[in-house]
């Protein structure tokens, strides 16, 4: 096991992930750079530009703490580098933790337990994790400019009904299937032939509990600004029901 550990740390990891990490900041301040020269350009206001940049800042600080929560529950079993990688770039907290497990499965493993990981497992899941982001990649790259087009479309009046298209069908029902999935799998491994990890189950609701509350605010009592604040809230609470019921 600390072979494993020396191997998805290693210091050479360390220095490929800061590298490529340093590219994309230096990407993203340069579009910044350009597009606050640009909005001057088309005569928006200096003080608004600036009040964006600053609010936009704000705004993006305690959503991305379900992000570093992320990191921190995948640097466990993947290292570091790896899982700083994953979700600095192009991840999602909920694609790479759930598409890991399933890697780990689909390789032999019980799931991602440090006790069974190997590098052969660990190459593995990387890549199964790498190659399946890569399709949001691919859509950009060859349907992006069709449907920027879509976008650009003269809206509806607002008297007219509009129904939600396919695209807001199909991730509903995405969402539905991912949650029915583990949900069962969670349930299965409590109840059935005297089970007792029932810890999943009761993270999930704590979870959805604390979600729901804040649908509530969001829907509710106009609270918009709170949207950008559930996952990360979800989250810590769920992991904080976790630690207390884990010392009763």
């Amino acid at each position: 096991m600390n072979q494993y550990l020396n191997a998805v740390n290693a210091p050479v990891f360390y220095l490929i992930v800061a590298g490529v990490l340093t590219f994309i900041t230096i990407m993203c301040v340069l579009f910044l750079i350009k597009s606050y020269k640009t909005g001057l350009q088309i005569g928006m206001d200096e003080k608004v530009l600036k009040k964006t940049i600053v609010s936009s800042a704000m705004f993006t600080l305690l959503p991305s703490i379900s992000i570093l929560l992320g990191v921190i529950a995948l640097s466990g079993t993947l290292g570091v580098p790896f899982s700083w990688l994953r979700l600095s770039v192009i991840g999602s907290l909920q694609y790479e933790l759930n598409v890991a497990e399933i890697a780990a499965q689909s390789a032999g493993l019980s799931g991602l337990s440090l006790n069974e990981l190997t590098v052969e497992a660990f190459v593995t899941i990387a890549l199964v994790m790498t190659f399946g982001i890569l399709g949001g990649i691919m859509c950009c790259i060859f349907f992006l400019k069709g449907y920027s087009k879509k976008l650009q479309t003269k809206p509806k009046q607002e008297n007219s009904e509009s129904k939600p298209n396919f695209g807001a069908h199909a991730t509903t029902a995405m969402f539905v299937g991912l949650c029915a999935a583990f949900i069962g799998s969670y349930i299965g491994k409590c109840f059935p032939q005297g089970g007792s990890d029932y810890m999943p189950l009761l993270v999930a609701l704590a979870a959805a509990a604390v979600m729901g509350v804040f649908e509530y605010l969001i829907n509710k009592k106009n609270m918009n600004a709170l949207e950008n604040f559930s996952l990360a809230a979800s989250m810590l609470a769920a992991m904080a029901f976790a630690v207390i019921v884990n010392m009763l």
